[in-house]
């Protein structure tokens, strides 16, 4: 008896790898408008030719999905997200605009309550670390707070360190979108 996988079996070390590889090589003739992530395909269109950004985008929806049908690969409709302004992605959301902090993080982030010991610092800036992007000189600010994990350091919440929390959160909060990148420049 033959027999074959029809999706990728759980456990197999390199799996990822080798689907990210696969996605990657589909899609590579339509990066034009096509972005790849793992198993996230993100399809983006542009007014151009003559045709309106809704038309445009159903042309690439069409081209991609026909992609997918000979190679077999199949997208589950409940995680699909069609014609949308901005999607989320990676604790961010990406649109025309930018890409912009979740609000949901930052919120979380400024209602933190101040920390007692180590451990509640080192979780609060986890969260605010993966943010950092949106924070101009973000390592610099933290520095007192992060002076308080050095192994040999005597926990002390000191008004430094208060003012460091609160300028973090401050800074996150009014958190500028950042520009995406523009494929016609040489560095983008």
């Amino acid at each position: 008896m033959l027999w074959e996988w029809l999706v990728m079996p759980q456990g197999l070390s390199n799996a990822p790898a080798t689907f990210n590889r696969l996605v990657t090589q589909l899609f590579r003739p339509m990066r034009q408008f096509v972005q790849t992530y793992f198993d996230d395909i993100f399809v983006h269109s542009r007014a151009s030719a003559g045709k309106t950004a809704v038309e445009a985008h159903l042309g690439h929806l069409r081209e991609v999905l026909m992609c997918m049908r000979e190679n077999r690969l199949y997208a589950n409709i409940n995680k699909c997200i069609f014609g949308a302004e901005e999607i989320p992605f990676l604790g961010c959301f990406l649109g025309k605009d930018g890409i912009r902090a979740d609000p949901e993080k930052v919120c979380a982030i400024a209602q933190w309550p101040v920390p007692v010991s180590q451990k509640d610092l080192r979780k609060w800036l986890g969260l605010a670390n993966y943010l950092h992007k949106y924070s101009a000189n973000y390592a610099e600010m933290a520095r007192p707070l992060t002076n308080l994990l050095k192994m040999d350091a005597v926990w002390s919440w000191t008004s430094e360190a208060q003012q460091a929390f609160e300028a973090i959160k401050n800074s996150l909060q009014s958190a500028p979108i950042l520009a995406l990148p523009v494929e016609e420049c040489p560095s983008a």
